[in-house]
């Protein structure tokens, strides 16, 4: 069925309710609008869905919604789980709580009994409760940091990490059978109710997390000691994070912690941000502002669903506020627990840190320094998670903590995701350490490249919206496969891996082996003086993703190489 038929089908079909018909109406004539919304269904990648919400097949909508969910009921039946259940979480963004009322409603005609949550609740939350119930699966409605026409749907297996092989193919697969819209199920909320299939969860699942993010800190002690001169700024920049960092912080005894009244409570249409992404440089005004006013130490805000953390602290010499990227702060957390849990004789045997293949390579040097094992994984920390899986399976390693560039981490293995909640508990954990040695968290970094080397990584990205776009960035990855660089920044490209082909080749010998991770359309460049470049599509926005890093001999000179390098490969 080609777009215009489509359109005038949902135009037209009784299934379809009063006000999808009068948006689509609205746009009879604007055939590029049309073909947009039509020209696909909204893709269910190993992640789940994330698209502008609206009418159409290409569009978050209760109607993609429950297509989605009955191809992940049909799964979950064929693994014999519906007892076993759902949980169902959701965040602050528009239609969240409707979309997860529909998922949770097609699951329960399915016979498959689902725990939602009573209000909105992040997602690592939802990650945690999968495992403590003893769920089958998990859902949560999010489109995490992508700008306020946008939402998502994630889902989760059984170990409360997100889908990964063979699960997320198989669940796929299931969810591709699903052309016919009246093969869907749903029924009413009361019924569902009175058959025990629909329950709600709350206040006690909130209270087993928030003793697992506890039991993460490692000198409660200190905080005593320093929490009373310390100052803290915080955002939730309208999404879940309100509630839950505040409660951590205020039981672990910081007592003096200033939330961004602007953006304190959930909103959808995120009204102070164009961007709700900590990684946004002009998500931060209202914060810095307020940070300025009391003097704070540290300037913190998370993303709408709470799993990402962006950090801003303050340097003394300057009395300017400096930014962290995601590597930086996550090495500050990472070096602090290896080393205070080796000083304490509390790290496990056998400890291990992971990391995607994008994130910084100061955590190889961090590892090395003590003794723990470093294991890469492909982009996304559903991959993260599950390593904590098959170490517990195969007895190998014991995970200690888990980093991505993209400002997640997570300390401890109560979640299978990247969790903004125990980031900010333990880089406010760290804050307060150096603050009894009269430092920032600014010097802190600074004395870490001293001792490890000054590591700096950067992204860029390109857009590509629609048919066109896509096709764009598939030809542009052609190309780049087909076609590989010598040199970028004036610097030797010693290796070639391609991921999606399994191969890594090293164009000094001229030897080739398999890269030893899944197949992935990701192309990652070795280069000379522990530099490294890596590009691939995104996997939930209409972009190309283009990754840095290199070793310089100072902030300046490592400034330097990065901006050489990434100029020479957005060419």
């Amino acid at each position: 069925m080609d777009d215009r038929k489509t359109y005038e089908q949902w135009c037209t079909d009784s299934y379809f309710d009063d006000q999808t018909k009068e948006e689509l109406t609205a746009i009879a004539s604007d055939e590029k609008e049309i073909e947009d919304r039509f020209y696909r269904r909204l893709e269910f990648g190993t992640g789940g869905l994330r698209g502008v919400i609206g009418a159409g097949t290409n569009r978050m909508n209760i109607y993609t919604v429950r297509q989605a969910t009955q191809g992940l009921a049909n799964y979950i039946v064929s693994q014999n789980g519906q007892q076993k259940g759902v949980a169902i979480a959701y965040d602050s963004r528009r239609m969240s709580p409707e979309f997860a009322q529909e998922a949770a409603l097609c699951l329960n005609a399915n016979g498959i009994k689902t725990y939602r949550f009573e209000s909105l609740r992040p997602t690592p939350e939802l990650s945690f409760a999968v495992r403590e119930l003893g769920c089958i699966a998990g859902i949560v409605i999010t489109a995490s940091h992508n700008p306020g026409e946008y939402n998502g749907y994630k889902v989760y297996w059984e170990d409360g990490a997100q889908i990964t092989p063979p699960h997320d193919k198989n669940i796929l697969a299931k969810v591709a059978e699903v052309t016919d819209f009246s093969k869907v199920k749903t029924m009413d909320v009361k019924t569902a109710k009175e058959q025990g299939l629909y329950q709600t969860i709350g206040n006690d699942i909130d209270d087993l997390y928030m003793e697992q993010l506890k039991r993460q800190s490692i000198h409660p002690e200190l905080i005593a000691k320093a929490a009373g001169d310390m100052k803290i700024v915080y955002t939730p920049l309208h999404g879940t994070g309100n509630l839950p960092v505040r409660r951590v912080l205020k039981e672990l005894g910081f007592a003096h912690v200033y939330v961004v009244k602007e953006q304190e409570l959930p909103d959808g249409t995120f009204p102070t941000v164009a961007y709700p992404n900590p990684e946004d440089e002009k998500a931060w005004t209202l914060a810095l502002k307020l940070a300025k006013e009391v003097d704070a130490d540290l300037v913190l805000a998370t993303d709408p669903d709470a799993d990402r953390l962006g950090v801003y602290a303050k340097d003394t010499r300057t009395g300017d506020y400096v930014s962290f990227t995601g590597n930086m702060s996550g090495m500050l957390i990472a070096e602090y627990i290896l080393r205070e849990r080796t000083k304490a004789g509390t790290m496990p045997e056998n400890p291990a840190l992971v990391e995607t293949i994008v994130t910084t390579d100061m955590a190889k040097a961090i590892a090395k320094d003590y003794n723990t094992k470093l294991i890469e994984v492909l982009t996304g920390f559903k991959y993260i998670g599950e390593q904590i899986r098959l170490f517990e399976q195969e007895q190998t390693y014991h995970y200690v903590f888990g980093l991505e560039e993209s400002y997640g981490c997570l300390a401890g293995t109560y979640a299978r995701d990247k969790d903004a909640c125990v980031a900010v508990m333990l880089l406010c954990e760290a804050a307060a350490f150096y603050k009894l040695q009269g430092k920032t968290l600014w010097d802190a970094m600074l004395a870490m490249y001293e001792t490890y080397g000054y590591y700096k990584e950067g992204l860029a990205t390109l857009t590509r919206k629609g048919i066109d776009g896509a096709k764009q960035i598939q030809d542009m990855m052609s190309r780049a496969r087909s076609n590989p660089p010598k040199t970028l920044g004036g610097l030797k490209v010693l290796a070639v891996r391609d991921y999606k082909e399994d191969i890594r080749k090293d164009l000094v010998t001229g030897e080739t082996a398999p890269t030893g991770l899944p197949s992935s359309n990701v192309l990652y460049y070795e280069l000379e003086n522990n530099a490294w470049c890596c590009v691939r599509p995104s996997g939930t926005e209409p972009k190309i993703k283009y990754y840095f890093g290199v070793k310089g001999s100072s902030l300046e000179d490592a400034a330097q190489k990065l901006e050489t390098l990434k100029q020479d490969m957005l060419k």
